[in-house]
């Protein structure tokens, strides 16, 4: 089986994110990154297909210079080919424009081997949240999608994917070659052995020489909300508090 992951660089979650002057882009200065955890999930997830059916897990990614350290991590933790679509921008790309470029460098990736049985992205990326390159992508190589997947099985040519809903659960049957959003929870992502690391730092990153043109879509600007600032008062320590607390709790219509 040959399985395509996307994964996406992102801030690290519970980050303080701060913008730009202009507005239009996060300011990177202090930030950590990391993968977009929906998306680690579909590392881990095409990690234990290929264990268990056999096969090649190759990861691609849209991004800058430094999205190869988010590359590598996926070599420590299985995966065994790397694709880099140079963006040298600074900005994220529009989703059309990077949706097309993931299109030309999969129909270039194609054209050189077999083609790929499963392409996992990432429900949504932790980031911009935007649910479209994925559908984007399916549609252009007229491939079925389905997003929100918490379960993958294989079948003869084909995949059961599982969707929870309120109350159940959705299961539908796709023929391959499909294209799957995967959501956070599916499984619980490995963390690296030494091992691991150390083949990561030897893994082969080939960079994909595509041309997109930008789409219609443009930012405007990045909205920042007011910072919420709350504040605790101190009743007491121990049982002079008491008198204090059952105060309170009149006062608020506990009792």
């Amino acid at each position: 089986m040959r399985i395509l992951v996307c994964i996406k660089r992102v801030p690290a979650p519970g980050s303080r994110i701060n913008v730009t002057e202009d507005g239009l882009n996060v300011d990177t200065a202090h930030l950590g990154f990391t993968t977009s955890p929906h998306e680690e999930c579909a590392v881990e997830e095409a990690a234990l297909l290929i264990e268990e059916h056999g096969g090649t897990v190759c990861v691609l990614t849209v991004g800058a210079p430094e999205a190869e350290e988010q590359l590598r991590y996926a070599a420590s933790v299985g995966a065994t080919e790397f694709i880099m679509i140079p963006n040298e921008t600074g900005q994220d790309w529009d989703p059309q424009r990077t949706a097309n470029a993931i299109v030309e460098a999969i129909e270039q990736m194609e054209a050189k081997a077999d083609q790929f049985d499963l392409i996992l992205f990432g429900n949504e990326s932790a980031d911009s949240g935007g649910y479209q390159v994925g559908i984007r992508v399916a549609v252009a190589l007229g491939r079925p999608i389905v997003n929100g997947i918490k379960g993958i099985e294989v079948e003869d040519n084909s995949f059961t994917a599982l969707r929870e809903i309120d109350g159940g659960n959705e299961v539908y049957s796709i023929p391959c070659p499909a294209v799957l959003g995967v959501k956070e929870g599916i499984n619980l992502p490995r963390y690296p052995t030494m091992k691991g690391r150390l083949a990561s730092k030897k893994a082969q990153i080939e960079l994909a020489s595509v041309e997109s043109a930008p789409g219609p879509q443009t930012k405007v600007r990045l909205h920042q909300p007011e910072e919420k600032v709350t504040e605790t008062e101190i009743l007491g320590d121990g049982p002079e508090a008491a008198g204090k607390i059952v105060d309170l709790l009149d006062e608020l219509g506990v009792l």
